[in-house]
């Protein structure tokens, strides 16, 4: 069956694969008529990579080529992701093989500007330039040919997409680590500032605050019925004794399209979400909330999406609505009965804090040295330059001097007596005249 997803989700294969339009079971596909080309994308959520937008709009001109929309239609999901697909490029119509090369280029440009900026920033402050980390920003296509969409950039595109996305998570997972890592390092900063009764106070006001975040009513497994007849119930307004699985499903399958994407399956989850997190109290952080909307999206994913796809079908959560692990789940352990991080890693990651620390310190030195060294260099260029200007000046007076004192002079009614102490006197000529020039000096008769 062909079908459309709203979404581009995690893997570009997978992008390929649900981006086509949904067409019923019901209806006799070589008698439905197809809209009129339109070469302007469709609008997709954000998958997250940095490429997001070269990779959907890549997708969407391949989709409307006939040749490649049937091949995609026919190869299997791992060929798809081996790379096997883009061989049929080659095969595509002149026009979107035309539009492919524009977005190229379009790309190609956007990289370049963005790496320059970084470039710019990083070398503003001194800080050293990681190349290896700007080259990797060009490996979902061939850099070395700008100009031209070729099979090696569809090929490069499924597996930078398919690497990426698998890691997504991962990365997420690392960031909100880190961000734990970092608010207890500054939480114990701020007890080193404070008195032994106002430290006394914090850490009271500290475990209080972690208390009352644990109080919480009992949470449902993510997936399991419990959990399921709960948004039944809360937020589809149906009675729980009716709850019906493909019903809901349907319900809850907001593009209609016959299958839950990671968005869906997250959305479901709100509802035991509100139970521990509340933004307007001070001891609920809204942004483990999301840590723990990612936990329970992951674990149903692993649980019911058997083909690994990172998509639920319909037949795949009718088969897990019959398994024991629905009907009987095992208790969720929240965040906080699940330690982010060990007592160690929190003294490695401070040890790291510290080294980034000194190293900033010193390299502020460094430039602070740079800057006096070249401030006192511009002072010595400034009073060489004086010391010129004055000379000039000196070297205009005594030029001066010489005319005013040559054989045309004689006409003067001033005596040599008088004229020679005047020139004595001039400012900046402290030196009396040597014997020599004033012999040169005309006298009168």
């Amino acid at each position: 069956m062909l079908r459309r997803t709203s979404i581009a989700v995690s893997y570009l294969a997978i992008c390929m694969w649900t981006c086509l339009e949904a067409v019923p079971i019901a209806v006799d596909q070589t008698k439905v008529s197809r809209p009129a080309e339109n070469l302007e994308p469709p609008k997709s959520v954000d998958t997250g990579l940095h490429y997001d937008r070269y990779l959907r709009e890549v997708v969407d001109f391949l989709e409307k080529d006939p040749h490649f929309r049937e091949k995609l239609h026919n190869t299997d999901m791992e060929d798809i992701k081996q790379g096997k697909l883009a061989k049929e490029l080659d095969f595509v119509s002149h026009h979107v093989r035309t539009k492919l090369d524009e977005l190229k280029r379009q790309e190609v440009n956007r990289l370049r500007t963005l790496i320059k900026a970084k470039q710019d920033i990083e070398g503003g402050r001194g800080l050293k330039i990681d190349h290896q980390a700007l080259l990797k920003q060009f490996e979902h296509l061939n850099h070395m040919n700008p100009h031209t969409f070729e099979v090696d950039d569809l090929d490069r595109l499924i597996k930078s997409a398919t690497h990426d996305l698998e890691n997504y998570d991962k990365e997420r997972h690392d960031e909100f680590k880190r961000y734990e890592m970092m608010k207890e390092h500054d939480r114990r900063e701020r007890l080193k500032t404070l008195d032994e009764d106002a430290r006394k106070k914090e850490e009271e006001h500290y475990e209080q605050m972690r208390r009352k975040h644990a109080e919480h009513p009992k949470i449902n497994h993510p997936g399991s019925q419990d959990q399921l007849k709960e948004v039944w119930e809360e937020a589809d307004g149906l009675d729980p004794d009716d709850f019906d699985p493909k019903t809901f499903f349907n319900l809850h399958d907001t593009n209609g399209d016959g299958y839950f994407d990671e968005q869906e399956l997250e959305a479901l989850f709100t509802k035991e979400l509100e139970k521990i997190y509340d933004p307007t109290q001070e001891e609920d952080d809204m942004v483990e909330m999301e840590e723990e909307r990612l936990r329970m999206r992951e674990h149903v994913m692993n649980e019911v999406d058997t083909n690994k796809d990172r998509l639920v079908s319909l037949d795949e959560f009718i088969i897990a609505t019959k398994r024991k692990e629905f009907l009987e789940p095992d208790a969720w352990d929240t965040l906080e009965q699940n330690p982010i991080y060990t007592e160690e890693e929190m003294r490695q990651f401070e040890e790291h804090l510290t080294r980034e620390e000194n190293n900033l310190i010193q390299k502020t030195a460094d430039l602070q040295k740079q800057r006096e060294d070249l401030e006192r260099q511009q002072q010595q260029l400034n009073a060489q330059k004086l010391e010129l200007q004055q000379a000039v000046e000196h070297m205009e007076r005594l030029k001066t001097q010489r005319i005013e004192l040559s054989p045309e002079a004689k006409g003067s009614s001033v005596p040599a007596a008088h004229l020679e102490e005047a020139v004595g006197e001039l400012p900046g000529n402290n030196q009396p005249l040597p014997p020599a020039y004033k012999q040169d000096l005309p006298t009168h008769s």
